[in-house]
């Protein structure tokens, strides 16, 4: 371990679950968003929290953050593994031992064979997963030539991201791998600061007013395709969940959007709002702490 920066981040142990990290990921992403907490010091807890979950969230990232700490995603080639591209990842021929590669591809290059399937990762954004998209991807990839030198081919690849994809499927281009095998795409999602992904179904926290809770009514929140009108019930209660049918990851059978509410007092009272609260606390009377014996 050569860095603990994103762990602490976090605050987490070294050795944290996946579980661990997510939740404590939902933890901060609740307590520092912008819509709730506007101090400077929340939103750069903010955007550390969301630097630190994209890493630590990632099984391979992780494994490279607790191996080369800050600078784990450097490019460390190793021709003794399948060519992974993400941030202009690529073979040096400096890098590569001519015998040892031969050795290890054999005939898939250049001598006849099937070719090579080959792997990459790219992470979309939310909204081009809902909405679909394109992306160009160039790849450099070793190739041995008729004099049996290595070199270096830029590859590049036109790749559509179909509606509704989701973080860990994968897509298969045909042909575009080594000496035409295949070339595997898998697709992960960039953290977002308002939505969480749970398979199909996304979920955000909404902040309501004490007086919204209260008294219900008409409040604008987001979703991933333009905001909408929400209907909140009087009496909400912190962390009630709402339900948006069809309003999640778009498929045959779409996803819902939960709203959690999150009731949030303003920032400063004035002189009226302090003496209607002292109206309120004698019209209804209430004591949150009654099953605490006090």
């Amino acid at each position: 371990m050569t860095d603990e920066a994103h762990y602490q981040a976090l605050g987490i142990p070294t050795d944290a679950s996946a579980d661990d990290i997510k939740r404590a990921y939902r933890q901060m992403a609740r307590k520092y968003h912008p819509d709730v907490n506007t101090s400077a010091e929340a939103d750069a807890k903010f955007k550390a929290a969301g630097a630190a979950y994209d890493v630590l969230s990632n099984p391979e990232k992780r494994a490279a953050y607790d191996r080369f700490g800050r600078d784990w995603d450097q490019p460390r080639p190793d021709p003794v593994q399948d060519a992974q591209w993400q941030g202009g990842f690529a073979f040096d021929e400096r890098d590569v031992n001519p015998d040892m590669f031969r050795e290890f591809f054999g005939q898939r290059f250049g001598t006849g064979g099937r070719g090579q399937d080959q792997h990459a990762r790219i992470e979309v954004a939310l909204e081009e997963a809902i909405t679909g998209g394109r992306r160009t991807l160039q790849l450099q990839v070793p190739e041995i030539d008729g004099s049996g030198r290595i070199t270096l081919k830029t590859k590049v690849i036109e790749l559509a991201i179909p509606k509704g994809i989701l973080p860990g499927q994968q897509l298969r281009l045909q042909g575009q791998g080594g000496e035409g095998g295949d070339l595997f795409v898998e697709i992960a999602f960039k953290p977002h600061p308002i939505y969480r992904v749970d398979g199909r179904d996304l979920h955000v926290t909404l902040p309501i007013t004490p007086w919204e809770a209260a008294l219900g009514g008409t409040v604008r929140m987001p979703t991933p395709t333009g905001p909408v009108d929400l209907k909140v019930p009087a009496d909400a209660r912190q962390g009630q969940k709402l339900r948006l049918r069809g309003k999640g990851m778009p498929a045959a059978q779409k996803g819902d959007l939960f709203a959690e509410l999150h009731i949030v007092n303003p920032p400063k009272m004035s002189p009226k709002a302090r003496a209607l609260y002292k109206q309120l606390a004698k019209a209804q009377p209430f004591n949150p702490r009654a099953n605490l014996g006090v």
